[in-house]
């Protein structure tokens, strides 16, 4: 297995176990700081959380471009606030990544 292969394979692993559900109340501060990210539902969390510690700037910049990772704008952050969401979140530093849950 290619070396950089087995790393991401490592965070992977590691990025799953920190994944965690969140209500968006918890996350208002970290959003007023500007290090909250939304990732659209159709990605996969935690492989954008591989390309961001990766440093995939093309990749990332694909996403943001598509609006499928970008900032939590403050009509969604209202919304969310309003609906009393819970997300799916898991950190890359200094990034929080959140994703709303489908089910």
């Amino acid at each position: 297995m290619p070396e950089l292969q087995h790393q991401d394979d490592i965070l992977r692993a590691s990025l799953n176990t920190e994944t965690a559900r969140i209500a968006w109340k918890e996350l208002l501060r970290f959003f007023a700081a500007g290090t909250v990210i939304a990732v659209d539902e159709e990605l996969d969390l935690v492989e954008v959380a591989i390309q961001i510690s990766n440093d995939s700037k093309a990749l990332i910049e694909q996403w943001m471009i598509e609006k499928r990772v970008g900032k939590v704008s403050d009509a969604q952050a209202k919304d969310w606030l309003e609906t009393d969401a819970t997300l799916w979140a898991v950190v890359v530093r200094p990034w929080i990544l959140v994703q709303q849950i489908t089910e």
